[in-house]
Order: C-alpha cells, then structure tokens, then sequence
C-alpha cells in the first residue's frame, strides 16, 4: 500500500499524553488509510510499550532498550518510514481537526517546500515561539536573553530571533520551526540527511532546517490550522507545564545542562567560522553564565 504520510512520536514516559496525542490522530485524520503511525520509545519505565500495543492495534511500537535521545530515536522511526512526507510530532501533542490533510495537501502542491509547520500553540491559546524562529545568530541571540527583543517585539532589527515583526496571520517563509510539529518532505530528507545526532535533546529541529535552507529548501509557517503543544512533560523545565511534569530534578538538570549544550553545539558548527573569535568567546561566556542562573534555580 501506497503510504503518504509516516507519523513518528518518540516517547519518554509520557504514556497520559501519547495515548491522547494518538487518539486525536485517529479522531482528526481523514487519510488513515495512507498514514502509518510510528512510535519510537527511549526505555521508559512507565510501561508505555505495552499499554501503546494493548490500545491502538495499528501502532508500530519500536521500544529501545535506552534512552538513545531525540535526535537518534527519530532517525530510527525515519528509517523506518515508508511514508512521501514525514511528520515529526511530539507525544505532548494534540492534533486538531484536518491539520494533518491541510499541510499534507500544501506540501503535495508545493515541492520545494522542504519543511511545513502549522500553528502550534499552548494549552493557553498563546502561540508557542519556538514553531516560528529566526536563526539564532550572535546578533539574535544577544536581543533575545537581553530582553531588547521583548521592548521592541515588531522590530526586524531587535527581534529576529522570534521573526516578531511578520503577519502571524499568513502563510510566510520562517527560518526554523520546532520538532514538536515538523511535516518533512522525504526528498528534502534524502538530499541533507537524517537529524543530527550530535544533538541529545532539542536543538536538532534547529540544525535540520538550518542545512535545509542551505540546501535551498523554503521552511514555511502554515497557521491557518493548529495542534495543541503542552510542551516540556518529559524534561520539566517549561514554565507552562511545570506543574503537570513528573519529570525528576535529575532529569530537569539533565535537560538544562541539554539545552545550554545545544547552544555550543550549533554555534561551533554553523557559526564558528563566520564570526571573529572574539564574538565566539563572547558567545560561549553569555552561554555559560544563562546556564549557571538556570541551573542554580533547579538545585534550590
């Protein structure tokens, strides 16, 4: 059978909210026949393999026997995949009625669209900034965690980080989007590569539309049409869903320590060679002092 869409979720112990993220799946998908579902699980310990199996037959539950991270489960579940169009979905997720048949036929009508994303919002109704992203350039970074892109939120100048200045309201080119919602176009895939693996956890969704884009692929913002992100269940660290994470102080440092490392991680590969070493010392130092004030705040 001819397959349009693979859909692949990874899991860390999240079964509450894969189980509904899957269900809205099945209650908002018209095109069920040509999609396959595929579950990555990193060695959770909450017996979600099982009870996935027991309650959605048609699942194809791949279960590791550790936590591999983000980037690797995923290229498992790429690999895997059988699908013309790859949808990267978060378990925290809910999919809201005809997203998945409105950005399939988008990506379908436009080929060089390497990477689509729709509006992913919080549980609040607020749009979650990390869907609509411009690249983290020193420049970017600096008005971002100083606070200048939050005075000044429709300057092109001030707030390239966040792209604050563009009509949310249109269908727009964007930089990067969050691997909570990424709808990849296989062929894109093929031509850069998988994720990269060098990222455990976040900033693989960055680096991927990064290559894309050097590739000559359009990353595109699509915000006619929605999914629900409770974002950061498994890692605790996300001020909107701190209260309902069970994730472990052992693990909300595991993921601050992550996503600091990132920072170092993308900039030493995309950027170290563009900018003066001077603004690569700068950079690191405003990193690690970021990384000090949060981690300090977990251990207190």
């Amino acid at each position: 059978m001819r397959i349009d869409l693979s859909i692949i979720i990874v899991n860390y112990n999240t079964y509450n909210y894969i189980r509904q993220c899957v269900g809205s799946i099945y209650e908002s998908n018209k095109i069920l026949k040509n999609t396959e579902i595929i579950v990555i699980d990193n060695a959770s310990s909450d017996n979600s393999v099982n009870l996935l199996k027991q309650e959605f037959h048609s699942l194809i539950v791949i279960a590791n026997s550790q936590n591999i991270g983000f980037s690797a489960a995923n290229n498992i579940g790429i690999r895997r995949a059988s699908g013309k169009f790859i949808l990267l979905l978060n378990p925290d997720s809910l999919v809201k009625k005809n997203t998945l048949e409105t950005i399939l036929k988008f990506m379908t009508q436009n080929p060089d669209v390497g990477v689509s994303t729709c509006r992913v919002e919080l549980p609040t109704g607020q749009l979650d900034d990390a869907c609509h992203r411009g690249f983290p350039t020193p420049w970017n970074s600096f008005c971002e965690f100083t606070g200048i892109s939050s005075i000044f939120p429709k300057s092109v100048l001030f707030n390239g980080y966040h792209l604050g200045y563009r009509n949310l309201d249109q269908v727009h080119q964007i930089d990067s989007c969050a691997g909570a919602f990424m709808f990849v176009n296989r062929n894109a895939l093929d031509q850069v590569g998988c994720l990269d693996e060098d990222y455990f956890w976040y900033g693989e969704d960055l680096d991927l539309c990064y290559r894309l884009k050097l590739a000559g692929w359009k990353i595109i913002f699509f915000p006619s049409t929605s999914v629900i992100h409770y974002k950061g269940v498994s890692s605790g660290i996300k001020k909107n869903s701190v209260d309902i994470s069970t994730a472990t102080d052992s693990i909300k440092l595991s993921s601050t320590i992550s996503r600091f490392e990132v920072m170092r991680t993308f900039y030493k590969k995309h950027y170290l060679k563009k900018y003066p070493k001077l603004i690569y010392h700068l950079v690191m130092l405003g990193i690690r002092f970021k990384e000090y004030l949060s981690i300090t705040s977990i251990k207190k």
